[in-house]
């Protein structure tokens, strides 16, 4: 790895937007680091009511130095997509870090890229990280090895940092988060099942009981066809 690092964030229809533009904000603001956002054929994006245009064809991308995936609704059709996880495989073979953001975990897993290895996301997916061979784990930022996770959305702005950090050094870290006046001091602390009040805890996690069994036979199948992924 050189002094400069080029970071890839493949996204795509359902992503969550502050998944990836919460990083991309600090990566912007970081002078070592190259940020390309690409998904597959270049096309047009929308998540949460927004569009993205101008992306990078993710099928032609290569290498990179920081893959990082992002999550969200859409991560299951995105497991769906056969362009998109060989693209996912064959840049995570090149990169030296392999880093995901909330549900984007779920996609690392399914590339059969997490197998013996702890990794966090998004509370109401993260158990499913089980199918994959990952060991979930429940801190905002994880990492085993070269492999670093954010758990759900905001967290992504806290894996940046502590990615930013680990790259290119403590100060350049702090730098950035003094620019951005990252000092978060949120008027509730309902950010987690845990500390979030009682009933709105439990109407939370019914709803995401329901999107997650709704979706559960996409998972299960790309777990059993990690072996076929692999093999190209």
């Amino acid at each position: 790895m050189t002094n400069r690092f080029r970071v890839l964030m493949p996204i795509y229809n359902g992503v969550t937007q502050l998944d990836f533009t919460g990083p991309y904000q600090f990566f912007a603001r970081t002078p070592q680091f190259e940020t390309i956002l690409a998904s597959v054929g270049g096309e047009d994006i929308h998540a949460d009511g927004m569009h993205f245009t101008g992306l990078s064809d993710l099928l032609l991308e290569k290498e990179c130095d920081v893959l990082c995936v992002p999550g969200g609704s859409g991560c299951t059709n995105a497991i769906e997509n056969e362009r998109f996880m060989k693209s996912i495989v064959a840049l995570a073979h090149t990169a030296s870090y392999i880093t995901s953001v909330c549900s984007g975990s779920l996609i690392l897993g399914a590339a059969g890229l997490l197998i013996g290895k702890k990794a966090a996301c998004h509370w109401a997916w993260r158990n499913q990280l089980n199918l994959f061979g990952a060991i979930p784990d429940e801190g905002r930022v994880v990492k085993d090895g070269n492999i670093i996770t954010g758990g759900g959305v905001t967290a992504g702005i806290d894996f940046s940092l502590a990615l930013i950090g680990e790259l290119c050094g403590d100060d350049v870290a702090m730098r950035v988060q003094l620019g951005l006046e990252y000092a978060p001091q949120p008027p509730y602390d309902a950010g987690r099942p845990e500390t979030a009040p009682a009933w709105i805890a439990a109407e939370m996690k019914a709803s995401a009981i329901e999107r997650v069994y709704e979706r559960m036979h996409i998972l299960e199948k790309a777990a059993k066809n990690i072996p076929n992924l692999l093999q190209g």
